[in-house]
């Protein structure tokens, strides 16, 4: 049994990617017989920053793990405060989440005092090395955290390969497939589900989740509406979670294409006990991405055993092979309204549920526990 500590976001941050996947990393650990705590933010993103509602969820503690509210990402008092407590306590393993170079001096500083009790591994789980949305000095600051760090796991292989383009030794890397999100509930039936949203159950529905960002080129499927291979079909896009971006284009892009009859808006944040009925609900899930690395809400939707329709981008078409879990795109809303026509004309659901069915059993959280343990043991 190993002592590990995770270093990243949690309760009582709001769950979206990084806080459902931190617990359920934490929840894999104890599954193995390890020891787990996690250290999360008292402040994530200074107000000012943070694009969204509220970071902070109503919610209950989630009374199986030990979550301690730690870490201020912009004081550096702080970090070094909290890098001596953690050096002082010697876990054999720090679990670093990185997916920011905001974050890099915090978790770079915070990792960097650990090691120095000559004892505790740090292994980072890299998200994104290169971000969605390049700023000045972004480099630099991911140059500083990749020195303090002993190992890496990545979760799409374009990540491994921005590492070993920063200079990062390959014997320093591992990569493991993010694994099923399977902490959102059982799959419950697609009529049920429509009641408790308030959904048409007769209507086609296509499902766009997540926070909104540019990036995941929410325009490119409203643009894909308005072709006559989709205007003919009973159809309704579904867009689920909180702009994290100025929402007004969005609106009057669907307005002058004349679409905005066929989307359903439901532009709040979505809590963990509502995310199976948006599944369940829907036909299609479609991730009309225009730069990505890997993607938590396709981990979903194969949990819920939902066809899928990605863009060639990033590692997307690792995780949802063309033809078998969905369709993989080009960045065009041409392509992807092909793609959506294609799977109602053909009737194609039953087809690519059975695949995905198969395919799901690739992502597992036991296999990302030994890819992690792994490198927490591999000599530099």
């Amino acid at each position: 049994m190993s002592r590990i500590i995770i270093l990243g976001s949690a309760h009582p941050l709001r769950g979206g990617g990084l806080a459902t996947f931190n617990e359920r990393l934490a929840r894999a650990f104890m599954d193995e017989g390890h020891e787990v705590t996690v250290y999360t933010f008292s402040l994530q993103y200074p107000s000012v920053l943070f694009p969204g509602k509220t970071q902070y969820t109503d919610e209950e503690p989630p009374g199986d793990l030990d979550i301690r509210v730690k870490v201020n990402s912009i004081n550096p008092m702080n970090w070094y405060r909290v890098g001596r407590e953690l050096k002082r306590l010697k876990p054999d393993l720090l679990v670093v989440r990185y997916w920011l170079p905001f974050m890099a001096p915090c978790l770079g500083k915070i990792s960097s005092i650990t090691r120095k009790n000559k004892h505790t591994r740090v292994v980072a789980i890299a998200d994104n090395i290169v971000p969605h949305e390049q700023r000045p000095g972004d480099r630099l600051l991911t140059k500083y955290f990749l020195k303090r760090v002993d190992g890496f796991v990545t979760m799409s292989e374009q990540v491994r390969r921005d590492l070993l383009d920063f200079g990062v030794a390959e014997n320093r890397i591992t990569f493991c497939p993010h694994p099923l999100y399977d902490n959102f509930g059982e799959q419950v039936d697609r009529d049920v589900a429509r009641r408790q949203l308030g959904l048409d159950g007769e209507q086609l529905l296509v499902l766009f989740f997540g926070f909104i960002w540019d990036y995941k080129g929410l325009d490119l499927l409203i643009q894909s509406l308005a072709y006559d291979k989709i205007r003919n079909l009973p159809l309704r896009l579904v867009v689920a979670g909180e702009f994290y971006t100025d929402q007004t284009p969005y609106f009057k892009l669907a307005h002058s294409l004349g679409v905005s009859d066929r989307i359903i808006w439901r532009t709040e944040f979505i809590p963990n006990d509502e995310v199976k009925y948006y599944f369940c609900a829907a036909d299609l899930v479609v991730q009309p991405y225009k730069s990505a690395t890997q993607s938590g809400v396709t981990q979903v939707a194969y949990h819920f055993e939902k066809p899928m329709v990605v863009t060639h981008v990033g590692g997307l078409p690792e995780m949802v092979p063309d033809g078998k879990a969905g369709y993989v795109t080009e960045v065009d809303s041409a392509d992807i309204a092909a793609a959506i026509s294609d799977f109602f004309m053909k009737e194609k659901q039953a087809y690519f549920s059975r695949a995905i069915r198969k395919e799901k059993k690739r992502f597992s959280w036991k296999r990302l526990v030994e890819s992690i343990m792994k490198m927490a043991v591999k000599p530099v």
